[in-house]
């Protein structure tokens, strides 16, 4: 039998009628919704998709849509940064309400997604805030960038959506004794593959230079254990991405971390025997904390740094227990 090429076979579906040769409308909730068995509220009810999931119509019955709710994995990594579309994940098929749902094509749907993602943000943020309200900002917050790629807000919503994620795993890997590792290969760091989403898709922007400043956490010690090389390695990797990226919003806050090293620095290599070395840090430490007063005067991290830099001055050690 003969093989139909991929054109006759397209053609033969078109001619009947098949429906997925369209592209599936798709569209993020910005309310939580019932999923029904059927377009009737007294209907059994099949489940509740959140803030930020994703929906694919399927049909719509007056104010009913029928939609494949996508509702994610179980015991895996949230949909929104798999970047294979075809991954399998928990759905659920049935009707919701008409109402909340922010399609590709709805009149300042990106605005709409970020404000529901700042709300669910801020909502996080407080003490009895919203139980799950940081995973529904995080959803919200990429689905700008999934609905909306060409919009001005897109890069942020994907960096945005990283960073939640980024803040919530490295909040789980420093509770675990291995983060008091020295070397850092020893522990389990932050999954690395939305933050180099975000480089990739936005190059050159101040999104994909916060998102390569956030990568340098795994490669942190996790306890320096009173030894010089730890120390000396983070400021060398902090000063390299201050000359990498010297326009990054990360920037002054890389040079502090690279200034207050360097000036820890001071006395270790005391401890060390290394006299020579100690006194090389002490001028490279008030070279960077001169920088980052007068390239970044108006950060907070300059008045960081002009604290270290009195400290220097006046010969008080900025590292260990030393009492004068």
């Amino acid at each position: 039998m003969k093989t139909m090429t991929p054109h006759l076979l397209a053609t033969v579906l078109f001619t009947l009628g098949v429906p997925f040769l369209h592209a599936a409308e798709r569209a993020a909730l910005v309310r939580e919704a019932i999923i029904y068995l059927s377009p009737d509220t007294n209907s059994a009810k099949l489940g509740e998709a959140g803030r930020g999931r994703e929906i694919i119509l399927l049909d719509r019955s007056r104010n009913w849509l029928h939609v494949e709710a996508l509702l994610g994995f179980a015991k895996t990594p949230d949909p929104a940064f798999v970047e294979d579309e075809d991954m399998e994940g928990k759905t659920i098929t049935g009707w919701i309400v008409d109402s909340g749902a922010v399609w590709a094509n709805t009149p300042n749907g990106d605005r709409i997604l970020f404000g529901a993602a700042a709300d669910s943000e801020e909502e996080a943020s407080r003490r009895h805030g919203r139980r799950g309200a940081d995973q529904d900002a995080l959803r919200l917050y990429r689905r700008i960038f999934d609905l909306f790629p060409g919009s001005p807000l897109a890069g942020e919503g994907l960096y945005r959506a990283a960073d939640i994620k980024w803040q919530l795993e490295k909040s789980d890997v420093m509770t675990r004794p291995s983060a008091r590792e020295k070397d850092p290969n020893l522990r389990q760091g932050m999954d690395e593959q939305s933050m180099k989403q975000v480089m990739k898709k936005f190059p050159g922007t101040k999104w994909a230079e916060l998102a390569a400043f956030h990568l340098l956490d795994n490669k942190l010690c996790g306890d320096w254990q009173g030894s010089s090389k730890c120390p000396d390695k983070e400021a060398e990797m902090y000063e390299k991405y201050v000359k990498e990226h010297p326009q990054s919003p990360a920037a002054p806050e890389a040079l502090y971390y690279a200034t207050s090293r360097r000036a820890a620095l001071v006395e270790i290599y005391k401890t060390e025997e290394q006299p020579k070395k100690s006194e090389e840090s002490k001028n490279r430490a008030m070279a960077l904390a001169q920088q980052l007063v007068s390239q970044y005067p108006q950060s907070d991290w300059s008045a960081r740094g002009q604290t270290v830099l009195f400290l220097l001055q006046q010969g008080v050690p900025t590292f260990g227990n030393a009492i004068q």
